[in-house]
């Protein structure tokens, strides 16, 4: 079987190495590179299945650098960054970066979504599986059915419209510009209470208590995130 393997982009030598230690005990392979230019190297070079950046690197912002990548691959991207501010978070996803975790986290956290992102990858994201089916709720796209516990739910277009998109992109974070424009349109990107409000509609119809959720979770100030297929 294939090992799976990493490239951490990192210019902070003692980040790089804790990363490295800390997804080798995990058993992946690990190439670092600390700058954008050797890191395009390593890409062409290695083929990596996961990509962990941080946006401060000395030769170009990280910023540009997903646009760029996302031109020519479809690798995941989790961006590890010191940078807190919600705008950099949402530009980066929008950008094309799969997930973002803010410095420090917990090293179990960044595993988690590491295995979400191979996951994603690997069932071809939203061209994956049509039967959606975690923790008791099983969304089947291709007959447009939603149940939870076995028990069917029945959703309003809008309501069935926003989760489809979600299970499509499960274990990825939707920005709310992302989920407005895709569900209401291009005119609604203001509109983030219309989300607010139908997100809450849907968390009650499937059960789900957005202060401890079994399936949709609330990024702060970004967006939402559906848990990942097993």
């Amino acid at each position: 079987m294939a090992e799976t393997r990493i490239l951490v982009v990192e210019d902070d030598p003692a980040i790089a190495k804790f990363l490295r230690l800390t997804l080798e005990a995990q058993e992946f392979a690990v190439d670092v590179a600390g700058t954008a230019t050797a890191a395009q190297a390593e890409l062409l070079a290695r083929r990596p299945d996961v990509i962990l950046l941080d946006l401060g690197l000395p030769d170009e912002d990280g910023q540009s650098f997903i646009a760029r990548l996302r031109e020519w691959t479809r690798t995941p991207i989790i961006v590890v960054s010191a940078r807190e501010q919600e705008g950099e978070k949402i530009q980066a996803l929008e950008n094309g970066a799969d997930d973002y975790l803010t410095k420090p986290f917990a090293a179990g956290e960044l595993v988690a979504r590491i295995r979400v992102a191979l996951r994603h990858s690997q069932t071809g994201g939203d061209s994956g599986s049509a039967i959606y089916e975690v923790d008791g709720l099983r969304v089947d796209l291709a007959a447009r059915q939603v149940s939870v516990d076995g028990e069917e739910v029945h959703l309003t277009p809008i309501e069935y419209k926003l989760l489809s998109l979600l299970v499509r992109h499960a274990g990825k974070v939707l920005t709310h510009g992302q989920l407005l424009k895709e569900v209401w349109g291009q005119h609604s990107l203001d509109n983030t209470h219309y989300l607010r409000i139908h997100t809450q509609h849907l968390r009650e119809k499937l059960k789900d208590d957005p202060l401890s959720p079994r399936y949709i979770f609330t990024e702060a100030g970004i967006g939402y995130r559906l848990r990942g297929r097993r």
